[in-house]
């Protein structure tokens, strides 16, 4: 199946099944993060995601269906870090039955190709640590545990 699968650019008209899989990550999210809100949540500016220049956003296809998604955008970083820049990684999804065959990596390196195009030197992103199989996923592919943000109900 992999090599079926073809990475390229958003375009504007996928728009409605992005869209549905934004509602897909928040599912997937919702039992991991109290702290999310009820009903249809929206995370992303999508139509922006799409059409910035500071953003590579790219789908995985397999026989001419969207069945992944993922971005990178280049984010400045703290004046204390030795990089002055770097790239955010986001929106990884992959639809449900195309899990576990490796297409999130095949749209990490389109993401990694693109920031290594741009200069960038380091590549960060954001991962619930209650979600096992998704670090195992980012580590696999070379990702290392950073920072772990923390909050409390008062």
């Amino acid at each position: 199946m992999n090599n079926s699968i073809s990475i390229r650019t958003a375009k504007l008209a996928d728009l409605e099944t992005l869209l549905e899989f934004e509602q897909g990550v928040v599912e997937a999210e919702k039992p991991l993060d109290p702290f999310l809100g009820e009903g249809k949540l929206y995370y992303y500016n999508i139509p922006e995601l799409i059409t910035a220049k500071n953003i590579h956003f790219v789908v995985a296809v397999y026989n001419e269906e969207l069945v992944g998604s993922g971005y990178v955008k280049i984010e400045n970083s703290r004046n204390y870090h030795k990089n002055p820049t770097h790239g955010y990684v986001g929106f990884m999804y992959v639809k449900p039955a195309f899990r576990g065959k490796r297409i999130s990596n095949f749209i990490l390196e389109s993401l990694k190709s693109w920031a290594k195009s741009k200069g960038l030197k380091e590549l960060w992103l954001d991962v619930y640590h209650n979600n096992p199989p998704a670090i195992k996923s980012y580590e696999r592919f070379g990702f290392n545990k950073s920072m772990i943000n923390m909050r409390m109900n008062i």
